[in-house]
């Protein structure tokens, strides 16, 4: 009988462990509890990865909360940097013309840095306001655009609303907005200067038309700072891809021209040399860039 329970055992012993083996090959189930009607498969990681974000579109328009400014969505492109087709007008630092590829889309102010912006930033850092022009005693008008702003200024401006100073070649590619010319058209359409704005100061933005990519006041109005050091020599031996000027120098570059400058300097293609600081008797001001990925809300309207 001992004999016959012994063997019993045995087999009862087998048949368990067996049964174990067989569930721990099974795959554990979701920890989803199934629903009728409803799907009860697994579903994916929450860190997986996800398809990137759509690419905005050209034009495409974002408020940049910080400085309450719109910045319009500039694709990227290929386009002739440098003295335009039957302009008499260049000097030998615009020269040779030159293709330039800008390999990535970005952010540009839709129009300049107005007082109002700048006051922002003024308030939110303590960096001192500039000197106040004639023409705009104790910054009352807000609408216009900053001046009397040196090259170390806008940089920590356009920090400070999470962008940048944009590089020549990209201050160029988007103030020509598509166009091969001199301008993008008629000078009085387009632009303050010495002329048509009685050489008094400037104007409130974005008064004048628009070139090709929806930015206002590209040339006249006030001078741009760009980030690149001044070689009268670069043209001729830039890169063709995203070219981002000297590795070093002394002077830096203004581009557009103002409100005070005769035509043949209100030109895209005219390039502006001063040092960096004491640009106060011609009204610097300033325009930022941003990356593709700045975290600015999309703006409602298209005006500026």
């Amino acid at each position: 009988m001992r004999s016959g329970q012994s063997q019993f055992g045995f087999l009862a012993l087998a048949f368990l462990l067996g049964s174990a083996s067989v569930r721990a090959q099974i795959p554990p189930e979701t920890t989803q509890s199934s629903v009728p009607g409803k799907d009860s498969t697994s579903k994916a990681p929450l860190n997986e990865s996800r398809p990137p974000a759509p690419t905005p579109a050209a034009g495409a328009l974002k408020e940049n909360p910080k400085d309450g400014l719109k910045y319009v969505r500039i694709p990227p492109g290929t386009f002739m940097m440098g003295c335009s087709p039957g302009d008499s007008k260049c000097s030998r630092d615009e020269k040779p013309t030159h293709q330039v590829t800008i390999s990535k889309g970005f952010w540009r102010g839709q129009t300049l840095v107005t007082v109002a912006a700048y006051k922002r930033f003024s308030a939110a850092t303590g960096q001192p306001m500039p000197p106040a022009p004639s023409f705009n005693s104790g910054w009352g008008h807000e609408s216009m655009p900053i001046v009397n702003v040196n090259w170390d200024e806008a940089k920590a401006y356009c920090q400070w609303a999470g962008g940048r100073v944009p590089t020549e070649a990209e201050w160029e590619y988007a103030a020509r907005g598509g166009s091969s010319g001199a301008r993008y058209g008629e000078l009085d359409e387009i632009a303050w200067y010495y002329k048509n704005g009685g050489g008094n100061g400037t104007h409130d933005v974005a008064q004048k038309r628009a070139n090709g990519f929806g930015l206002y006041d590209t040339l006249g109005n006030a001078w741009e700072w760009v980030s690149d050091w001044y070689d009268p020599s670069y043209y001729q031996n830039s890169p063709a891809s995203d070219p981002a000027g000297p590795a070093s120098g002394t002077i830096r570059i203004l581009r557009g021209g103002s409100w005070a400058p005769y035509p043949k300097d209100v030109r895209v293609s005219f390039r502006y040399h001063v040092y960096p600081v004491g640009m106060y008797a011609y009204g610097g001001g300033l325009r930022c860039t941003g990356e593709a990925n700045v975290p600015w809300k999309i703006a409602t309207n298209s005006g500026p």
